[in-house]
């Protein structure tokens, strides 16, 4: 199974970015799938998650700013940004927690992304 990130680069304050997290393999189901970021010398944080039922959940900090959402349909995930702030700079990490088909049958397991970066800046 892999995860790809796309959508990130340079905004300045105030501005919107999307970004996709497109998941690959041989998946079975995917449950929970969120959005993660670290900045330099932070430790990594969630950010945004969503369940497999479309249950959600934010990190204060981007409460009413973002958006995550995911179509089945395609095993991807987006994450809207909105009203973005210098703060917001980081690597953006898709994760999914995946149900996947294996010689032994089922297993699962979870998986990340590569990473997109997000810049927000004058």
């Amino acid at each position: 199974v892999r995860l790809v990130e796309s959508g990130g680069g340079l905004v300045q304050p105030g501005g919107s970015l999307k970004l996709s997290c497109a998941a690959s393999g041989s998946i079975f189901r995917i449950n929970s799938m969120g959005w993660y970021r670290q900045a330099p010398g932070k430790q990594r944080e969630l950010v945004a998650a969503i369940t497999s039922g479309s249950s959600t959940d934010y990190a204060d900090s981007v409460k009413g700013r973002f958006t995550i959402s995911r179509d089945n349909t395609k095993n991807t995930a987006f994450l809207q940004m909105n009203s973005l702030k210098p703060e917001d700079t980081a690597v953006y990490y898709c994760n999914a927690d995946v149900t996947y088909t294996s010689a032994s049958g089922l297993d699962r397991h979870d998986y990340w992304g590569q990473g997109t970066q997000v810049t927000v800046s004058p």
